[in-house]
């Protein structure tokens, strides 16, 4: 008999870790919960490099080239879109949220005050 888990588990992280687990869930609009559920589906399953290495990353706006249409990420270049067509703000950061092939998606991270 296989005894059914009830799905909560206790876990211990650095607070630093913490903290910017909180500000990537804020960024795509989750809670912590939500947003560690996410990211550990997504690892779980079988992912690209990309995937791997850079969902939930943090992208300065600066990185981006809106002229030829690529980011630099970590000294590689890919094609980008940024949520909703949002023009590029060179002075936000950005978290990247999905990679596809060679293609980002990127969200703008809004500061809060």
């Amino acid at each position: 008999m296989v005894e059914k888990k009830s799905g909560n588990i206790a876990l211990r992280i650095d607070p630093e870790l913490h903290e910017k687990i909180t500000r990537l869930a804020a960024a795509d609009q989750r809670s912590v919960n939500s947003y560690i559920t996410k990211v550990l589906e997504k690892n779980v399953e079988n992912s690209s490099f990309e995937d791997r290495q850079f969902v939930g990353t943090t992208v300065p706006g600066r990185k981006i080239n809106d002229k030829n249409g690529l980011v630099d990420v970590s000294g590689i270049y890919y094609r980008y879109l940024i949520e909703d067509n949002q023009k590029v703000d060179k002075t936000a950061n950005y978290v990247i949220l999905e990679a596809s092939g060679n293609v980002l998606t990127l969200r703008k991270i809004e500061e809060t005050n």
